[in-house]
């Protein structure tokens, strides 16, 4: 499965190029305007050639990555998704109410967070150890939240809120709680010890 850091590496250099091409067709129309004299006959030629490669660009960005990002299709199937792992956790006075101290899946599970908020508007999100986030959703209070993730690399995750719920908000923070393993390969590197 592609993971949404190889998405967004990818997403910067389309859309550097796609700037790249906004920019050069924003110089050239500029320069043009700004000239003595008649219009070139190549002109009008020159700028629909740029707003074609414009739009084949742009098109072809969201084409081509509409089929690398993985969680497209689980939300669009989320009725008939097999669920293997299903988390309620709450959320309430600037604190996260987790079922248990640490959240425990195994590797290639489908994973469904219900999360509620029983008083304020605040953030779910999953962040990896190097501080990237894996997906966020945000958590109104009086409605049914839910997230489905397909886990399929081992990781240590921590849960952040990632909207603003008024200055005590800053705290919602729980390191390393949601523990990604291969427990079949981990109950294996227990017998050999």
């Amino acid at each position: 499965m592609t993971d949404s850091a190889d998405v967004f590496a990818l997403m910067k250099v389309a859309y550097l190029a796609y700037t790249l091409i906004a920019v050069s067709f924003l110089g050239y129309f500029g320069r043009r305007v700004t000239l003595a004299g008649t219009t070139r006959p190549g002109a009008t030629r020159a700028f629909y050639a740029w707003v074609g490669c414009l739009v084949l660009v742009g098109v072809g960005i969201h084409v081509f990555t509409f089929n690398k990002i993985p969680w497209v299709k689980w939300d669009l199937t989320r009725d008939t998704q097999q669920i293997d792992q299903e988390f309620e956790i709450r959320m309430a006075e600037h604190e996260f109410r987790l079922p248990s101290r640490r959240i425990e899946i195994e590797t290639g599970n489908m994973v469904r967070f219900n999360v509620t908020s029983s008083d304020l508007t605040y953030g779910f999100g999953l962040f990896r150890e190097d501080g990237s986030m894996m997906f966020q959703m945000q958590v109104l209070p009086g409605y049914d939240n839910d997230l489905v993730w397909l886990f399929d690399k081992p990781g240590i995750y921590s849960i952040r809120s990632t909207e603003y719920s008024g200055p005590d908000g800053k705290d919602l923070f729980l390191e390393d709680v949601v523990i990604v393993s291969d427990l079949l390969s981990d109950s294996l590197a227990a017998v050999d010890l």
